[in-house]
């Protein structure tokens, strides 16, 4: 076996999540998804097409009908995009993957912002790369970017510039200052930029398009820009895995050979559920995020009144990213949670060696007592540590 598989760490996240499963006592917010099952109009879209019989291969890129919603859907947000620009994925990582191993080989230097869901940091070491990290830094619980210190680490030797925004685990949004920065920057260094934006709608700020800013707002289309997307969070789709790329059109033909041999295609009835769900967007994501914004709002104060706790309201995403003084290590940390206080968080060290010390909170909760019940088990926990 390849060295570098060997030494992938495995995913923290689910070693606490392991050591909790099957345990009814157990309050989990481990996972990034919610507990609410998708709309019942986009499973029946699924339903149909099996009993249509639709059991069969697909294109590579994905069915036309949904490439041609997805190019109206993003094109709705932002600068056009056609449907020839669009690869659809089975899940946002398989495109991320896809798009790694499209855009780099072993050897080339690739700089990831941290902290990070790990799978953005692992993947170009599974291809082999050298990976700088460039840290996000905590100020009042809230994670902010130097952007002068990532711009001097993406130099004329950096192939790819990995960005997650909003980010997971942080909540951290790149500006759109920020964006005209670094997309400069990358022109004149030569550097792909992969921003993963799958949060995009899960945006709790004031915007024009009701999602966080994108490099698809400012980048021409032939840049060497590549932008993942999953319905994972904004359609209640986690478990479908159905996600799309959109690329320069030159790289589209590319990609589909990627994707024959990788998975062939995505499943046929999960993209006419794709279909039914960008068409009718506006029946589910909007009170989506409205939920989430009630969830933030109502875990981020319970868990301020904490002794040692340091946070800061998530700007997009649906996670509370937060601090415990006086512990070192998130990963014994959340094991301990686990065992002793029937709470079930993600160990900080998952994302990130600089996020020791902090958890990850999912607030998708549909029921939002939930929370209030999970702060209840720490705060008790706490208190019989004194």
């Amino acid at each position: 076996m390849r060295t570098a598989i060997q030494n992938l760490e495995e995913s923290k996240i689910r070693e606490v999540a392991n050591a909790g499963m099957g345990r009814s006592d157990v309050l989990a917010f481990w996972f990034g998804e919610g507990d609410e099952v998708t709309p019942e109009f986009i499973r029946r879209a699924a339903i149909e097409s099996l009993e249509q019989g639709e059991t069969f291969y697909a294109h590579n890129l994905g069915l036309p009908e949904l490439r041609q919603a997805v190019a109206r859907y993003t094109s709705g947000l932002h600068r056009p995009v056609a449907a020839d620009r669009i690869a659809i994925t089975s899940g946002g990582v398989n495109a991320l993957m896809l798009a790694i191993q499209a855009l780099v080989d072993a050897g080339d230097e690739v700089v990831a912002v941290t902290p990070v869901w790990p799978n953005l940091t692992a993947q170009p070491l599974i291809m082999g790369a050298r990976l700088k990290r460039v840290s996000l830094a905590p100020r009042a619980g809230a994670w902010t970017l130097d952007l002068q210190a990532l711009l001097d680490a993406v130099t004329a030797d950096t192939r790819l510039l990995i960005l997650n925004a909003p980010n997971n685990p942080t909540g951290w949004t790149l500006s759109r200052a920020e964006q005209e920065a670094i997309l400069a920057h990358c022109r004149r260094t030569g550097t792909w930029i992969l921003a993963d934006e799958v949060y995009e709608r899960l945006y709790f700020e004031a915007s024009p398009n009701a999602c966080a800013p994108s490099f698809l707002d400012i980048a021409e289309p032939d840049e060497r820009l590549v932008v993942v997307h999953s319905f994972s969070k904004s359609f209640l789709m986690t478990g479908w895995r159905l996600g799309w790329l959109v690329m320069p059109a030159a790289m589209t033909h590319h990609m589909g050979k990627l994707v024959e041999f990788n998975t062939s295609c995505a499943s046929v009835f999960t993209q006419r559920a794709g279909v039914v769900a960008l068409g009718r967007t506006d029946e589910v994501t909007p009170g989506v995020v409205a939920h989430l914004k009630a969830c933030r709002d109502t875990l981020v104060p319970l868990l301020r009144e904490l002794p040692g706790v340091r946070v800061a309201p998530a700007r997009g995403g649906m996670y509370a990213f937060f601090q415990l003084e006086g512990f070192g290590d998130s990963l014994a940390l959340a094991k301990r949670l686990v065992a002793e206080a029937g709470l079930g968080l993600a160990p900080g060290n998952a994302f990130a060696p600089e996020a020791q010390g902090w958890l990850r909170w999912c607030f998708a909760s549909k029921d939002v007592s939930r929370l209030g019940q999970g702060v209840e088990r720490l705060s008790g926990w706490l208190a019989a540590r004194k």
